[in-house]
């Protein structure tokens, strides 16, 4: 009995455990900045996981999955500060309970939307 399989499919498990907490986060969080944090972080994470469980499970697939894994790791907490910053720029409202909007100090800008 081999027992890279068992290993790959647990990581995986656990990836997708994260990517379904990540859902359940964006569902929960009440304004859209708490949901772009809780999608980006859980999604990569998740991702990252799934994606070393398949490379443990079949090791052939695993310098490729490597170019993968380096790819979302460097492209998703950017693409999600984009969409924060977008969102902050046109006028998304936080909701009533955040305290500080330290772009809003840094810009010096009321938004009135």
């Amino acid at each position: 009995m081999e027992i890279l399989p068992i290993v790959g499919g647990i990581v995986s498990l656990m990836g997708a455990l994260f990517l379904l907490l990540g859902a359940v986060g964006v569902l929960r969080m009440p304004d859209s900045y708490n949901r772009i944090q809780a999608g980006t972080k859980a999604t990569t994470l998740g991702t990252l996981l799934f994606l070393l469980g398949i490379g443990i499970y079949n090791p052939v697939w695993f310098p490729k999955l490597v170019v993968l894994i380096l790819f979302i790791l460097f492209t998703n907490p950017v693409s999600s500060h984009v969409l924060a910053r977008s969102a902050h720029s046109i006028g998304i409202k936080l909701t009533e309970v955040t305290v500080v909007d330290k772009l809003k100090d840094t810009r010096g800008e009321e938004i009135d939307a």
